[in-house]
């Protein structure tokens, strides 16, 4: 698409919206007078991908009127129905997959994570507030099991299901809570297993 038939499009966006550009801009961590120099002096020339993605996803339209080329098909993600416990636990045996969770193949690519790789699960409890809460839906990806005290990991201790930070400790790992109120454990070497880094939150509004 033309660089001016884009910039046309999205003004007509814009007015049928009723958004204001400002806002907009911010929207995508921009300066206020970012999307004002777009339309008005055509700078930059064309919106970059990511921007043309994040701007088609606030206003509820298809990218391709921003000038972003036809979307690939989304890709499937399977979603296990067990909460990973941010708080009590749950059973593993209990694990079975539910409808999938559809993905844009854009968005995978820039958190990083293969397709085959990717699972859904949702959050249960308090004990990862106010990072993870309770009903959130969290990515998880598989390739990565090493432990970075950064990160939130998805791991299961004997039997349970649990989302936390992990700390290196003698004898085995820490799993760590961003609620205070709920105390570090421990979990022996041998008795848990890493299944994956959290690499997206979904969160109902």
């Amino acid at each position: 698409m033309e660089a001016d038939v884009q910039r046309a499009n999205f003004a007509k966006l814009v007015a049928a919206k009723g958004v204001r550009l400002a806002t907009l801009s911010r929207v995508l961590g921009r300066n206020p007078a970012y999307l004002q120099q777009y339309l008005m002096r055509g700078s930059p020339r064309e919106l970059p991908e990511r921007d043309r993605a994040r701007l088609a996803e606030y206003l509820g339209v298809d990218e391709t009127l921003l000038g972003g080329r036809p979307q690939a098909a989304l890709v499937t993600v399977p979603r296990i129905d067990l909460s990973a416990s941010a708080g009590p636990g749950g059973w593993a045996e209990d694990e079975s997959v539910q409808a999938p969770f559809a993905f844009p193949p854009f968005l995978l690519r820039q958190l990083g994570v293969r397709p085959e790789a990717a699972s859904m699960v949702r959050v249960a409890g308090d004990s990862m507030a106010p990072t993870l809460n309770d009903g959130d839906e969290i990515l998880v990806d598989r390739d990565r099991c090493r432990i970075d005290a950064r990160g939130i990991f998805v791991l299961r201790v004997e039997g349970e299901l649990l989302v936390k930070r992990l700390r290196p400790a003698v004898g085995g790992v820490e799993l760590v809570s961003d609620n205070p109120a709920y105390p570090v454990r421990l979990a022996r070497a041998g008795r848990f297993q890493l299944v994956g880094r959290v690499a997206w939150l979904g969160r109902a509004l």
